[in-house]
């Protein structure tokens, strides 16, 4: 057996770089645990270069979801990122904090010390904001957080068109005071290179402090003895050992892995897990429940010929220039993020439970092919996509056997909630009003899909059912909350209930998914947890 660590990580993501560089930095001994490989691809680096990656198993944990009605039959692919860097290596590069609303209502479930004037703090620690100061945004942090350094008329357009439908502000921070508004999404890029925390965070720490990273190492099992938390159980090159903390083992591994882990090790439902043949070591039953993400579900308009998008921009004798572009430091299609102007806005739901934003609105200057995975159309056109922010239904993760390799169940629950459902069929027609605007009629020919022939009520909401997609936002699967409510899996201090030394500091532990992508979220709940574990050693 290896000599112990202070602490395990376990996951190298959004999540466990931050934490693995904060507990470093105060001279402890980390070892994190990384099941993909290396993140020195230059299609990690390129912005863009996320559309080649979504599909491959090397990069990808290719979860999938459990078909059902809502979703037309159909398994949603579930990618989440298996590479230094977890999903922060190979997303869409947005950086959206949510509203305040979100934080505040996790402190009313009970959680001490996660109201948003409590965690704001957090945020501005992680961030430098290339931008405008202000008391809501970090200038110190080791993520550089950029405005895209180009715009483009179309996209003004869009902006323009909501701002005059709307009255939605266009000049505002949607990270500051308020989110609602229109404009230019902040991202995760500095110059003309992705942002990570593995990059941000953890590399800077590896030349300074204690750190053992180990990639190709996928957690199996964590070992408990008499309600503690002993060791983890790990795999590299199919060969197999146990590694061990002094102090705590941090599960830091996202929402399906999280639940996943704890579920093979024993910690979970009871019954189901001996149904599988595993031995219930700590009845937990909210492991695994809870499950939410954002469901995004896209219109497109065909444009005027001739109109140049990114459609023709970035195929073919065009691409190669902008690769040059890209290699000489020039503004390129390389460095756009795939949603490159948004809209924060209130659907007019009457049952919707504030007067804040519920739909986020995505807009680009250019159009994907149906059912193919960010192929672009073969004609000029523009996408404008939303989702739900703050959707009702919930679904779960389930592992399925007692094989530890073997795929979880994943299932959202997408549109089971009626109130999703009707929120859903407004997006719709306020994304449609959008693509119809006088700003856009220069360029305007026709609505190309879902197509102008649906425009009742359930023919939008079949439209949605059947091509809508994945957020990339699955969170709650451990959700955290007091010790009476039996759902919950880990206490305000990130702990898991029952255990020792055991705790789990991801996305997996938000109670409800917040207002916004949820990269920025994760690595504020890094921050927090980082210093949490801290605090239990003084």
């Amino acid at each position: 057996m290896a000599e112990p660590y202070d602490y395990i990580v376990v996951g190298s993501g959004a999540a466990g770089s931050v934490v693995a560089a904060r507990l470093a930095a105060e001279n402890y001994s980390v070892c994190v645990i990384e099941a993909g490989g290396n993140d020195n691809s230059p299609l990690v680096q390129i912005p863009a270069g996320f559309v080649k990656n979504l599909t491959k198993p090397d990069y990808m944990w290719q979860f999938k979801s459990v078909s059902g009605r809502n979703t037309g039959n159909r398994n949603v692919s579930l990618p989440q990122g298996k590479v230094l860097g977890g999903s922060t290596s190979i997303n869409g590069l947005i950086y959206n904090r949510g509203q305040s609303y979100d934080y505040d209502h996790w402190a009313a479930l009970g959680n001490e010390g996660w109201s948003y004037q409590q965690v704001l703090p957090y945020f501005r620690k992680s961030e430098t904001r290339l931008g405008e100061a202000s008391q809501y945004r970090g200038s110190h942090g080791p993520l550089r957080i950029s405005d895209p350094s180009q715009t483009h008329p179309l996209c003004d357009a869009f902006i323009s068109t909501v701002a005059a439908q709307t009255g939605a502000p266009t000049d505002n921070d949607y990270n500051g005071a308020s989110q609602r508004g229109a404009g230019y999404y902040q991202r995760f890029i500095h110059g003309r290179t992705r942002e990570t925390t593995a990059s941000a965070f953890l590399k800077p720490a590896m030349k300074k402090h204690d750190i053992t990273l180990r990639l190709n190492t996928q957690a199996l099992r964590l070992q408990v003895e008499n309600k503690k938390v002993t060791g983890l159980e790990v795999e590299h090159n199919g060969r197999r050992e146990t590694l061990t903390a002094r102090n705590e083992i941090l599960l830091c591994a996202g929402t399906v892995n999280s639940a996943r882990l704890l579920q093979h090790s024993g910690i979970g439902d009871g019954a189901y897990l001996q149904s599988l043949g595993i031995p219930s070591v700590h009845h937990l039953p909210g492991v695994g429940e809870n499950l939410q993400d954002h469901y995004f579900v896209r219109l497109a308009a065909r444009l005027k010929a001739g109109v140049d998008t990114l459609n023709s921009q970035a195929k073919g004798l065009r691409l190669g220039l902008e690769i040059a572009r890209w290699c000489l430091g020039k503004p390129s299609v390389l460095t756009w993020s795939p949603s490159i102007a948004y809209a924060f806005l209130n659907s007019g739901d009457q049952s919707s439970e504030t007067e804040l934003p519920d739909l986020q609105f995505v807009f680009s200057h250019g159009s994907y092919r149906p059912g193919r995975v960010y192929e672009l159309d073969t004609f000029p056109a523009v996408t404008c996509g939303f989702t739900q922010q703050r959707p009702q239904s919930t679904g779960y993760v389930r592992i399925t056997s007692d094989d530890p390799h073997a795929a979880p169940q994943v299932q959202p629950n997408y549109l089971v909630d009626e109130l999703d459902q009707r929120v859903t069929v407004r997006g719709i027609r306020m994304a449609r009003n959008f693509l119809k605007g006088e700003q856009f009629s220069q360029w305007f020919e026709r609505e190309e899909v879902p197509g102008e022939d649906l425009s009742g009520d359930d023919d939008l909401l079949d439209y949605a059912r059947a091509t809508g997609n994945t957020g990339y936002h699955l969170v709650g699967s451990c959700r955290m909350g007091v010790a009476t409510d039996p759902m919950s899996v880990v206490d305000d201090k990130l702990r898991v209930h029952g255990l020792q030394q055991l705790r789990i500091i991801d996305a997996s532990v938000m109670p409800r998914v917040t207002s916004s992508n949820t990269c920025a979220p994760t690595i504020m709940i890094a921050e927090k947890g980082a210093d949490l574990v801290l605090a239990a050693q003084q």
